[in-house]
């Protein structure tokens, strides 16, 4: 193989590898979306779909992680080209979870339905738009390679926490003046706690782009000069 034709498979295999995680992206915000509907209607057969399809989302992430390796161990990247693979994989691992936590509110709805009392919280109706946002927002600086909007997704986690706190602290005030609204308020609370997660995974995206376009970690509030 020439060296430029080496070139361009590099890059072609570097364009594959966005492709699969913008599918990914896809699909991982597809869960959360459908988990959160289904929440809010109380809709099992609609939760049992987004059980079902996180088998899909497991399987885009072996498969990410098998074209990182191979890019590692074949092309021995540099720099930015370098940085990109290694964000795909933390990126691809990130999603993964966000699966996981929308398979968790999920599921939480095959019981929504036996519980006595039914609750609603305006805080979690609130979660649920942010954390989709922010998600949704992380996954489009990844695309644009927009480090400033993503620093923008990070700074928004601190409301989600924000919210999560009142949830707990609304729920504790119910579950004490009325035990038969302890089933419902603990669902609640297992929502709130899968949506701050959701949040706090679209923030760990956002900070790998910040790394990805500067070369510089703000994790931790930490900070260097920008890599090559």
């Amino acid at each position: 193989m020439s060296p430029t034709s080496g070139v361009r498979h590099f890059h072609e295999e570097l364009a594959r590898l966005k492709h699969q995680l913008l599918t990914m992206s896809a699909l991982a915000e597809d869960l959360v979306g459908m988990a959160v509907q289904a929440r809010t209607e109380r809709d099992v057969a609609l939760a049992e779909q987004v059980i079902a399809r996180d088998n899909d989302l497991d399987s885009m992430e072996i498969a990410v992680d098998d074209t990182c390796i191979h890019l590692l161990a074949l092309q021995q990247p540099m720099a930015r080209d370098l940085r990109l693979i290694t964000m795909a994989m933390k990126i691809s691992n990130d999603l993964e979870r966000v699966g996981d936590h929308a398979v968790n509110i999920a599921e939480g709805v095959r019981h929504q339905s036996e519980h006595q009392v039914s609750m609603e919280l305006a805080e979690i109706d609130e979660m649920s738009r942010l954390a989709r946002e922010m998600l949704s927002e992380a996954l489009d600086c990844f695309v644009r390679g927009d480090a400033a909007s993503a620093r923008e997704v990070c700074r928004r986690d601190d409301r989600v926490d924000q919210l999560h706190d009142s949830v707990f602290r609304i729920l504790v005030t119910h579950m004490m003046e009325d035990p038969r609204r302890i089933g419902s308020a603990m669902s609640l609370f297992l929502a709130s706690r899968n949506l701050e997660r959701i949040a706090d995974l679209a923030t760990n995206i956002a900070e790998d782009v910040v790394f990805l376009v500067e070369g510089r970690s703000i994790k931790h509030g930490a900070g260097s000069k920008p890599a090559a």
